[in-house]
């Protein structure tokens, strides 16, 4: 049974939907992000992650970024800060929780991918390649943890959070985001905070190393 999660980037979207599920099933949530007090810096070589005593039951890791350009515009430093945000900065979590996981009795991690690292879309070269180093640490982390740490990652299509809100800002911009899903309609955070709930639940004590598209049907089927 679950009893204490730590979520990095529980202040908004997903994770604060989740943070929310949690709460009030009664689990001890802690909680850090860059909007937080005092504030997470994930760029940090050191970044200042809650300290927890004891075990902990689960590690979400949920900060990322959308940065959606022609290959030719990006400068390295966007690439890096891909790289740094949404792979390093789970790295750096998990490496500085290993032994709060360690401690518990069935722990595990989730970490966020994107359905653009297995479907090939235009302007994604930076963030799909990041996501891509994401996808690679949770099966090479699950392998390596099991049996005792499970590691699974969630690969969402484009989601209705604060992240995604410059590309759906009208009515034009979020119907042709809906059309183009084979459940003609975009994500919503619940919808991927449903799916990390499960994932660190003992419900799925027996998945692990696994990259769960929830995506309204993007990543696998052609519609029209």
């Amino acid at each position: 049974m679950l009893k204490k999660v730590v979520i990095i980037g529980g202040n908004s979207g997903i994770g604060e939907v989740l943070k929310k599920q949690l709460t009030a099933e009664g689990i001890d949530t802690i909680t850090a992000s860059r909007s937080s007090e005092p504030s997470l810096d994930i760029n940090d070589d050191s970044p200042s992650f809650p300290e927890v005593d004891g075990a902990i039951d689960a590690l979400v890791y949920c900060p990322g970024t959308i940065n959606l350009k022609p290959f030719r515009s990006l400068n390295i430093d966007a690439f890096r800060n891909d790289i740094e945000v949404n792979y390093l900065g789970a790295v750096k979590a998990i490496q500085h929780y290993l032994s709060n996981l360690k401690a518990s009795e069935h722990p595990s991690i989730v970490l966020f991918s994107s359905v653009a690292v297995g479907k090939g879309m235009n302007f994604h070269s930076s963030i799909a390649g990041a996501k891509g180093a994401v996808e690679g640490l949770t099966r090479a982390l699950a392998a390596e943890l099991s049996p005792s740490i499970r590691v699974n990652c969630i690969a969402p299509s484009l989601t209705d959070t604060p992240l995604a809100a410059k590309l759906l800002r009208n009515d034009k911009q979020r119907e042709a985001a809906e059309s183009r899903h084979p459940l003609d309609s975009i994500g919503e955070a619940k919808d991927i905070a449903n799916m990390a709930n499960f994932l660190i639940s003992e419900n799925a004590k027996w998945i692990t190393g696994q990259v769960i598209g929830v995506d309204g049907g993007m990543s696998t089927l052609a519609t029209g």
